[in-house]
C-alpha cells in the first residue's frame, strides 16, 4: 500500500468523526430543547458511516491486494425514540394533561458517543503520524 493511500483513508476517517463529534456536540447542547423551529421537542441525530472505495492511479496493484476502503458519512438521521415526557404543569410547552415533551438525548450515552468518537479520531492521528514517520525513515534510507 503507498504513502498516499494510507494518508487518504485516514482523512476520510477523520472527516467522518468530526462530523460525529459535531453532531454529539449539537445532541448534548439541545438535551433540554422542547420547541425547535419545526415543531415539539430537539431529535436526537445519528451518523450514519459507510464504507467508501479510495481512488488510486495504481488499479492493477489494487486487484492484487484487495479493494482499500476509507469511510464517509452517508446521512445524519433522526433517531425514532418517542421524547421523555415529564409532568410539569407550569413549563409554557406544557401540554393540556401538564406533561413537557422533552428530547429523547440521555447525556450518559451521548458521553460514551463522545468519547468513543475521540478515541478514534486519535487512533487515525497517530496513523497519520505513523504514516509520516515511516515515509521519513524511508527517504532517509535513500539519501
Amino acid at each position: 500500500m503507498d504513502v498516499n493511500g494510507t494518508l487518504s483513508i485516514s482523512a476520510s476517517a477523520l472527516r467522518a468523526e468530526r462530523l460525529r463529534l459535531e453532531v454529539i456536540a449539537s445532541n448534548l447542547a439541545n438535551a433540554s430543547t422542547t420547541r425547535t423551529a419545526e415543531g415539539g421537542p430537539y431529535r436526537r441525530r445519528n451518523v450514519v458511516f459507510v464504507s467508501e472505495a479510495m481512488e488510486n492511479d495504481f488499479a492493477a496493484a489494487l486487484a492484487e491486494e484487495g479493494a482499500r476502503a476509507g469511510v464517509r458519512v452517508s446521512e445524519v438521521i433522526e433517531d425514532p425514540t418517542p421524547p421523555r415526557m415529564v409532568f410539569d404543569p407550569g413549563h409554557p410547552d406544557a401540554n393540556a394533561e401538564g406533561y413537557v415533551a422533552y428530547p429523547n438525548v440521555n447525556p450518559v450515552a451521548e458521553m460514551v458517543d463522545l468519547m468513543a468518537a475521540t478515541r478514534a479520531y486519535e487512533a487515525n492521528v497517530q496513523a497519520v503520524n505513523a504514516t509520516k514517520r515511516m515515509a521519513e525513515a524511508a527517504l532517509a534510507i535513500g539519501s
